[in-house]
């Protein structure tokens, strides 16, 4: 690497340097390692051999699992054990990826066969889908291993026969570095050249590399601030290309007044852990949560403040990010009419501690200054929003933009299909949500083939998901041949199928 800026590997409970990672890259250094993944993509084509070149990288990781979560504990002080907990789901990606190109069904095989009698008549028609080419994958600050270097959208981007330059996350680049040897290494076994996959470090390397033009497609997952400007620059190239960016999330909470009746100190004792759950570092962390005015709802409050109140400080991933909560929490809470049950914000010097915020959903559909009270604050605090019957609390829910999940809760007589406005919130939330959750929380995100991580706009910037193996789809494009010969058609699609592949023939199984 040419010289540049050093890269350092920070500790987030001192704020002091660890070591010299390496250096950031320059606009050469992205250059050859576009370039060099562009060359390689090729040598992906052989399902087999992608297929192991997956499973190995699972096993390499598993491996080394003590160094990795050492390493990342280091850099991010989210603990061994849930590090431990999300390596697994790494590892477990790769594999669930590594079954699905076995199986085959993500080509979407189709043929029609050609119908003389059909007005307009039918030709032979065989359709499939091919990889995109060299992609670029933009890491996650909060998963360190699932959203960054090993994790879904490098596993998925693989997994589609597409090589991946990844941009490292500034908080984690020791651990990005040690886990993309690792991927280079299980290249290698599989025979494959390592060029597969790269990482490239810096801010200005994050910019050359949305703009080279052998990229054909990116992931992101980060801030709707950063992610727009680069889906902006996605959109601006002279050949634009799809950008997959998972932004920011309020994931709204609706508590009816029966449930509030029901189990209002469950509710608020779950609340708390699910803001709680990572230091309030989670994409899908409750940030809004609508309650009932009076008794039930008082109860529910309270249960929460008692919660939270005996939660204890922690650190968050950097200094910055803790500079942002801090801020974030004061002025939100400076708007009239807002109170803090449990105050939020710095603990110490490193620190912070969780809280909450309660608003009258009143002021809140009051707008103004209000409308920061639905941004993301990054972090362990939500807000109440007291409401005073189902019109207010609709009125709330159409003021919010798009969000990756929108949690219910409601009482058992509800759930069995009882009278009250459960039915009505369910239609009225999925159109705001890419995950309807009824009577849990929000946090922890399944990988699960029926799973669905986005959300419209500004959760994501596509429909697609980047969690589960349908996030394969966001690096293939369907190809139709038309009348082709059989000797000349690809494989996946000769008359003997000789891949044995799973494929639809004229709308039949």
């Amino acid at each position: 690497m040419a010289a540049g800026t050093p890269v350092w590997s920070v500790d987030p409970r001192t704020g002091k340097q660890r070591e010299q990672v390496t250096l950031e890259a320059t606009p050469a250094d992205v250059d050859a390692a576009v370039r060099a993944a562009h060359a390689v993509r090729g040598a992906l084509a052989d399902r087999a051999v992608r297929a192991a070149f997956l499973r190995a990288a699972a096993d390499l990781l598993d491996g080394e699992a003590a160094r990795i979560v050492e390493t990342a504990d280091a850099e991010t002080a989210l603990g061994p054990a849930r590090l431990t907990g999300e390596l697994a789901r790494t590892t477990g990606q790769l594999r669930a990826f590594a079954d699905a190109v076995d199986e085959g069904s993500y080509l979407d095989i189709r043929i029609d066969r050609a119908e003389a009698s059909l007005t307009p008549p039918r030709p032979e028609l065989r359709r499939y889908k091919v990889p995109l080419g060299a992609v670029a994958v933009y890491a996650a600050s909060n998963f360190p291993l699932a959203f960054s270097v090993p994790g879904g959208d490098t596993a998925s981007a693989l997994a589609a026969g597409c090589p991946v330059v990844v941009k490292a996350h500034p908080d984690h680049p020791a651990a990005s570095e040690l886990c993309a040897a690792l991927l280079r290494r299980a290249a290698a076994a599989a025979g494959l050249p390592e060029a597969v996959v790269s990482v490239v470090h810096g801010f200005d390397a994050g910019l050359e590399l949305i703009r080279h033009p052998l990229v054909t497609a990116a992931g992101f997952t980060g801030s709707v601030r950063g992610g727009r400007a680069l889906f902006d620059a996605a959109a601006a190239r002279p050949v634009p290309i799809p950008f997959h960016g998972e932004l920011g999330s309020l994931n709204p909470v609706v508590v009816t007044p029966d449930a509030a009746a029901e189990r209002a100190e469950e509710i608020g004792a779950g609340l708390a852990a699910s803001v709680t759950l990572g230091n309030g570092q989670f994409c899908v962390k409750p940030g809004l949560v609508l309650v009932p005015e009076g008794a039930a709802g008082d109860r529910l409050a309270g249960a929460l403040a008692k919660a939270l109140g005996e939660t204890g400080p922690g650190v968050l991933l950097d200094h910055r990010m803790r500079d942002a909560f801090a801020a974030g929490v004061a002025e939100r809470a400076a708007l009239p009419g807002v109170t803090a049950p449990v105050a939020a914000g710095a603990a110490g010097e490193h620190a912070v501690g969780a809280g909450c915020l309660a608003v009258p959903a009143r002021a809140l559909l009051a707008g103004g200054p209000y409308e920061l009270l639905l941004e993301e604050c990054f972090g362990p605090v939500t807000v109440l929003v007291r409401y005073a019957g189902q019109d207010e609390a609709g009125a709330v829910l159409d003021r919010l933009a798009g969000n990756l999940s929108a949690t219910l809760h409601v009482s058992a007589a509800e759930a069995d299909g009882a009278p009250g406005p459960a039915a009505a919130l369910v239609s009225r939330v999925t159109e705001l949500a890419g995950r309807i959750v009824v009577n849990g929380w929000p946090t922890g995100v399944a990988v699960a083939p029926a799973q669905h991580h986005g959300g419209p706009y500004p959760a994501a910037t596509s429909h697609s998901t980047s969690v589960g193996v349908t996030a394969i789809e966001r690096w293939l494009r369907p190809v139709a041949y038309q009348s082709v010969p059989d000797a000349l058609l690809p494989p996946e699609l000769r008359e003997a199928n000789p891949l044995g592949l799973p494929r639809r023939v004229t709308g039949t199984a």
